[in-house]
């Protein structure tokens, strides 16, 4: 019992915390993103997404348990990704650019309206501990928001950028870069274990964030 007593009091529970409160925030950006990924595609005509029941505001329908462990270890993961068939579309490389820029483009409101939300909430709560949990939370929610629709846009497959990328492209090229397409997540992963490009997207995020809460006077 004293080995237990002297566990429990050796916890971290501020660091458990505030890793659940990462580990919920991160599931909320990418189950929106991918979510609206097959809401887009289903407007647009593909049945898929909702036949996979990919439709869902539920998280554990777009999780993939390794990409989420990547993304707390290296900082760098994925969900799984929403199906769809381009043969559904009138125009399938411009149906596939409008299902891609969906995910980034849904990130982006996100992380307006949780920016909205943090302004009300300064304005009407008080300050407690847990008052400011919550405005972390919302503000964390924000920030990795912005972040995900950032580096969704970067056009290198499978990111959504290289389907918006491909989309306005010549026919000729499109199915050249296709054939390489296999390779793209091997190039993430090694400008990701070379730190290429961190800095960049570190200043974007900053940059988007402080214009978002400009628009909503934060």
């Amino acid at each position: 019992m004293h080995y237990l007593n002297n566990l429990w009091a050796a916890l971290d529970f501020g660091s458990l915390w505030d890793m659940l409160l990462r580990l919920a925030a991160v599931l909320l950006c990418l189950t929106v993103h991918e979510t609206c990924h097959g809401l887009a595609a289903y407007a647009l005509g593909d049945p898929t997404a909702r036949q996979a029941h990919r439709l869902s505001l539920n998280p554990l329908r777009h999780i993939d348990w390794f990409g989420l462990l990547m993304m707390f270890l290296a900082g760098f993961g994925w969900a799984k990704p929403v199906p769809v068939n381009p043969n559904y579309f009138k125009k399938p490389k411009q149906g596939m650019a409008l299902t891609a820029l969906a995910g980034p483009m849904s990130n982006f409101l996100l992380a307006l309206i949780m920016l909205l939300a943090a302004r009300i909430f300064c304005d009407v709560a008080s300050y407690s501990e847990a008052n400011q949990r919550i405005l972390d939370f919302i503000l964390m929610v924000a920030i990795l928001s912005i972040g995900l629709g950032l580096f969704n846009l970067v056009p290198i497959p499978p990111l959504d950028g290289s389907k918006v990328l491909f989309a306005v492209l010549p026919d000729r090229a499109y199915d050249q870069l296709m054939r390489y397409e296999r390779y793209g997540m091997l190039v993430l992963f090694a400008l990701v274990f070379f730190d290429v490009g961190s800095n960049a997207l570190s200043q974007a995020i900053s940059w988007v964030f402080d214009l978002f809460c400009r628009v909503v006077g934060l």
